[in-house]
């Protein structure tokens, strides 16, 4: 595993020599989100999907929470409220647009935010003691970082009304059964077994995965019609790969599930 990044940043990227990145939010206990923090989340996103020998990501807070929310001292006007929101967008866009999975390791609140963060990643593992909920509503308030739009297209509009319009919180299991969480890991080392989730992808045809997200998010955005488009372009795409003449040959002469891909 490569150095982290230095220990006073808020942001720690954790470089692993078999292609997984680990993004660790580092303003413990609670990672609350500040408008610093966010900048370097987007840097860090930036810069992990610029690179092509990435082949996943897991997002950790700490153990306590992986973000409890927005910095509220950093709260103002309208004025302030367009400024963060940018900062958000940012962030959670870039972390988003990673043509590669992207895992959030939740453990403890992941709230407002928290959760927002965790919504921009692709999948979702949970510890038995994570917290999810949207409370803006509280504040008088509403999401301003996807919490009315990811979380409606991942759990359906009236679902969604719920947690915003009460700002009450789910418990892992609860997310589980709604689709907001993929996994819930009993581990008593969660790190370890939301890493081994994580490498779990990062061995497949990872540029591959990368056109399905592309072809999935991005097809939600438009009518069926389009994503189909879409979809029938990355398929061409995918076949220009390196991942994709492997994946072939090894069917035709050992059958299905035997290719070991390069990432390429």
């Amino acid at each position: 595993m490569a150095d982290p990044t230095p220990s006073d940043a808020l942001v720690l990227t954790e470089r692993h020599d078999d292609g997984i990145a680990v993004i660790r939010l580092n303003r413990p206990p609670m990672n609350p989100l500040s408008r610093a923090l966010l900048t370097e989340l987007g840097d860090a996103a930036l810069a992990l999907a610029a690179d092509p020998t990435l082949h996943a990501v897991l997002v950790l807070g700490s153990e306590k929470a992986f973000a409890a929310g927005a910095d509220i001292t950093e709260f103002g006007g309208p004025e302030a409220a367009a400024e963060i929101g940018t900062i958000f967008r940012r962030a959670f866009d870039s972390l988003a647009a990673i043509r590669r999975p992207v895992v959030a390791g939740v453990r403890g609140f992941a709230l407002g935010g928290g959760m927002e963060l965790a919504l921009a990643c692709d999948l979702r593992v949970a510890a038995p003691n994570a917290r999810f909920g949207q409370p803006e509503i509280l504040l008088g308030i509403i999401p301003g970082a996807g919490g009315t739009q990811r979380l409606a297209r991942l759990i359906g509009p009236a679902r969604a009304k719920d947690l915003v319009w009460t700002g009450r919180t789910l418990r892992a299991e609860e997310a589980l059964a709604w689709g907001l969480v993929d996994r819930v890991l009993e581990d008593e080392d969660f790190e370890a077994a939301a890493l081994a989730f994580t490498r779990s992808l990062a061995t497949g045809a990872v540029v591959a995965m990368g056109s399905a997200k592309r072809a999935i998010d991005a097809g939600l955005d438009g009518d069926l019609a389009a994503g189909l488009d879409l979809e029938a372009e990355e398929f061409v795409e995918v076949f220009r790969t390196e991942d994709a003449r492997t994946g072939v040959a090894s069917f035709l002469e050992h059958g299905p599930g035997r290719a070991r891909f390069a990432g390429r």
